[in-house]
């Protein structure tokens, strides 16, 4: 019997806020969110997160209602929101890195807000 959303829900935490950045907010950022997203619902977490694309210039006033930001761009390091490079996602790149972090943060608590 498959599981209930709920109780996947139980296991894996509250529904995940992800911030997506690149530089417009656009193209690049929608190529990496398909790839997260299969990833996510492979590893059993469909349903169970949100995605806000956007670009790089409104994560500062974004993050504080994301969990943590996947970013196909540099990040300036004044940034408070826990970080996942997604330039693997996009390039092909060896992704086991950014796939580790991405489930990591899939499991954390949720993020307290400002």
């Amino acid at each position: 019997m498959a599981k209930s959303v709920t109780a996947e829900k139980e296991h894996f935490g509250a529904m995940k806020h992800i911030l997506m950045a690149c530089g417009t907010g656009i193209c690049t950022s929608s190529a990496v969110r398909e790839r997260v997203s299969q990833f996510l619902d492979a590893h059993g977490y469909a349903g169970l997160y949100d995605v806000t694309q956007c670009k790089m210039a409104d994560v500062p006033s974004l993050s504080h209602t994301h969990d943590f930001l996947i970013a196909v761009t540099l990040i300036p390091g004044t940034l408070d929101i826990p970080f996942v490079n997604g330039t693997a996602f996009l390039t092909g790149a060896d992704t086991t890195n950014s796939e580790r972090m991405l489930l990591a943060l899939m499991n954390e608590p949720e993020r307290k807000t400002a």
